[in-house]
């Protein structure tokens, strides 16, 4: 099919929604879908060779960017998105947005919706009810039932179980194939040999930053990786480490998204320290719905995870895979840390079933799910 993809995604950028966009694209592409993006106009000009290496992707997509007025919420970029979708003659519109669901259903296009977080205000919820209202063919995809259950809860509306996916977010299998040990990883790296618990990803609040400081001061004997974070952050929490003379911590900030499996294998131990209130980068709360990339990637990784025990996490991860930890406990969290630590085996067999349960979810076959699901709702055209 000819597929539209819309974001409002600033390409390229360290935000999740961008990475997750681009991964979807590279996933359909891979599936022998004829793919066009377009996105937010907000640098002269994005160099394919670049976004490989950024994303850590094998293909990129046709990516066109659109002019997008910031005092317009983005319904100028949704207007020039449509008639750029319909220039290329796609079959499909392919949208994070609802707006732009919304527009394309008016306009006579099945639709695929991707939602990540829950409606925004009483105008989201408006535009959600009004995707819903459409006759044409479409389908929305959910991250986590909880997120359905918040948005039928905002929008006071029921779905349609028809056309609603579960479909969680995946991970690329291929950059975990033949990881090296964790000795090997850090000797790869340069890094300090020992007992290492690791950490990738973003610093916003409820990332768990603090309680990573905390666990570092008191925990002096064993090895704390923090991988990635925005230049400002790493620097506060470098002057926050060195004021407090914390010698175990090794903070990389920012590296490529290519080397992040072997940074990630380098760890004995990988940290989701969530809160109970955790903050997008758009500055709503996600605690109730998350589905973060990284506890794939983890997962993939085949090390011991342990991680904050919130309702939607447990949607992918059980006693089997994951050790759980309260919110925000620094006791819980250190005793549960120093137990996996002195015991391998188990930090193995966790590590060996997280595995083996993150073998179906893969972004290729995310989009297999997707695809078959909305065909079944709209058979394809002779012209796909």
């Amino acid at each position: 099919m000819r597929i539209a993809l819309i974001t409002n995604s600033r390409i390229p950028s360290l935000t999740a929604n961008s990475i997750q966009a681009m991964k979807v694209a590279q996933a359909l592409m891979q599936l022998g879908h004829n793919i066009k993006m377009f996105a937010p106009k907000e640098m002269d000009a994005v160099n394919q060779e670049s976004l490989l290496t950024h994303y850590g992707l094998r293909l990129t997509p046709d990516l066109e960017l659109l002019p997008s007025i910031s005092g317009l919420k983005r319904l100028d970029f949704i207007i020039h998105a449509q008639r750029a979708a319909k220039k290329f003659g796609a079959d499909l519109i392919y949208t994070w947005l609802p707006q732009s669901a919304v527009l394309g259903a008016w306009s006579g296009y099945p639709v695929v919706l991707e939602m990540h977080a829950d409606n925004s205000g009483r105008l989201g919820a408006w535009w959600m009810r009004q995707f819903w209202k459409q006759k044409t063919p479409k389908l929305m995809t959910v991250t986590t039932s909880a997120l359905r259950k918040a948005l039928e809860r905002s929008t006071k509306f029921q779905f349609k179980d028809e056309a609603v996916l579960l479909a969680p977010n995946g991970v690329e299998l291929e950059k975990y194939a033949g990881l090296p040990s964790p000795t090997e990883a850090r000797r790869q790296l340069n890094l300090k040999e020992g007992l290492t618990v690791g950490f990738t990803g973003h610093i916003y609040p409820g990332r768990g930053a603090d309680l990573l400081f905390e666990l570092a001061k008191q925990m002096p004997n064993v090895n704390f990786l923090w991988v990635g974070g925005t230049p400002e952050l790493v620097s506060f929490w470098r002057e926050k480490l060195n004021e407090a003379k914390l010698t175990n911590v090794t903070m990389t900030g920012f590296v490529k998204h290519e080397v992040i499996p072997v940074y990630q294998a380098a760890a004995d131990v990988l940290l989701m320290p969530y809160s109970r209130s955790i903050e997008a980068s758009s500055g709503q709360d996600i605690a109730e719905v998350i589905n973060p990339m990284k506890m794939f990637e983890y997962m993939a990784a085949g090390r011991g995870i342990v991680c904050a025990d919130l309702p939607s996490i447990r949607e992918v991860l059980n006693e089997k895979n994951a050790v759980f930890c309260e919110p925000g406990d620094v006791d819980n969290w250190r005793l549960e840390i120093e137990k996996l630590l002195a015991d391998e085996p188990r930090r193995l067999a966790l590590g060996v079933q997280a595995r083996k349960d993150v073998g179906q979810l893969t972004w290729v076959k995310r989009e297999e799910r997707v695809m078959e699901l909305f065909n079944l709702l709209s058979p394809p055209s002779d012209s796909s």
